[in-house]
């Protein structure tokens, strides 16, 4: 369940952050940058932020990481 919450959130934000770039301003790109940077960090450290918000948010962990997705 968590690789699903964790997909779906990730996939709106990177929609949202392009939506927002073509229609706002094109600043909201490095909002882009910013989520593809935290998704390679995750892979090396092993340890990904939304996924500790969704795990203190009662979301059950199927095993496995941010990493794993």
């Amino acid at each position: 369940m968590l690789n699903t919450y964790f997909r779906v959130i990730v996939g709106v934000m990177v929609l949202l952050s392009v939506v927002l770039t073509f229609y706002v301003n094109q600043n909201w790109m490095w909002f882009t940058v910013f989520i593809g940077v935290n998704l390679i960090q995750s892979a090396f450290t092993k340890w990904c932020l939304l996924e500790t918000i969704l795990v203190k948010l009662g979301v059950k962990k199927e095993g496995g990481n941010c990493s794993s997705c």
